[in-house]
């Protein structure tokens, strides 16, 4: 069942900015990478999930709900981190946290103390003053509190420093084993490739490609057949490279990371 469902997406902006024809699906319980570069359109995309822009054709539901006609019962859903956070800087992080908790109407907050701690955060200085991590971390913690069964995360770990990214995205992997729908916006290919069962890239506003992780894996797998000048160099090679060998010819066969697939679809006419 697709509880996260884009159908034919457009919204055009002008000299080629916006998304044109998007259509990609997430399955319940799935995490799903999106994956492209700055301006490709994944926030666009998003902010039309979320209800905050209305498409010029096409159609965005999540649970069966229009997302721009149904905003309301669609945001109330969602545990949602944007890509650009704006907080009442005036607030302390308490004061915020209180009032998303208000709002969420969430009666227990050993959801929030949890998630305070795994991160490191004490919310009771004033927003304002609290450096990009710490702010990040206050928008994860809003997030993620009143345990949504569905999460939309735009660049979710932008600012935090290498110890936090790698709680994210074990928060993340417990989310998935827990059943939750997730769709992650990211530049970070390790923590795509770490939680993610699909992913779908973006260039210029247009898919370019939609598959599980394993199978983009393997559609970039590349086998080379080396012959050396002896069956006994060609075996020390095998063993340095882990090759296959057969009398002087060794056979190596690479698989590509995430990050080298991505570059195939965004590096250029020669991948440069």
């Amino acid at each position: 069942m697709s509880v996260i469902k884009i159908e034919h997406l457009v919204r055009d902006y002008g000299d080629g900015k916006g998304v044109f024809d998007i259509s990609f699906q997430v399955k319940q319980g799935e995490a799903f990478g999106f994956l492209g570069p700055n301006g490709a359109g994944k926030t666009t995309t998003i902010r039309h999930l979320m209800g905050f822009l209305k498409s010029k054709s096409g159609k965005c539901t999540i649970d069966g709900l229009d997302c721009w006609n149904e905003r309301d019962k669609v945001q109330a859903r969602l545990g949602y981190i944007p890509g650009e956070i704006n907080f009442f800087d005036d607030m302390t992080g308490t004061a915020f946290l209180n009032f998303i908790a208000e709002y969420r109407k969430i009666d227990k907050r050993n959801r929030m103390e949890e998630l305070l701690e795994r991160f490191e955060l004490d919310p009771k200085s004033k927003i304002k003053k609290m450096s990009k991590g710490m702010k990040q971390k206050l928008g994860i913690v809003a997030a993620f509190m009143h345990d949504p069964d569905i999460l939309i995360l735009d660049e979710p770990t932008s600012g935090l420093d290498p110890l936090m990214q790698n709680r994210f995205v074990s928060l993340v992997a417990e989310e998935k084993k827990r059943g939750k729908t997730i769709l992650m916006s990211s530049h970070m290919f390790e923590e795509v490739e770490r939680t993610c069962d699909r992913i779908g890239m973006i260039r210029e506003g247009k898919m370019v490609a939609v598959d599980f992780a394993k199978t983009l894996h393997e559609r970039h797998t590349r086998s080379y057949t080396v012959t050396l000048e002896s069956e006994a160099t060609a075996k020390a090679f095998a063993k340095d490279f882990g090759g296959i060998c057969s009398g002087n010819k060794v056979t190596v066969t690479t698989k590509q990371r995430l990050e080298e697939i991505f570059m195939n679809y965004y590096g250029g006419d020669n991948n440069d």
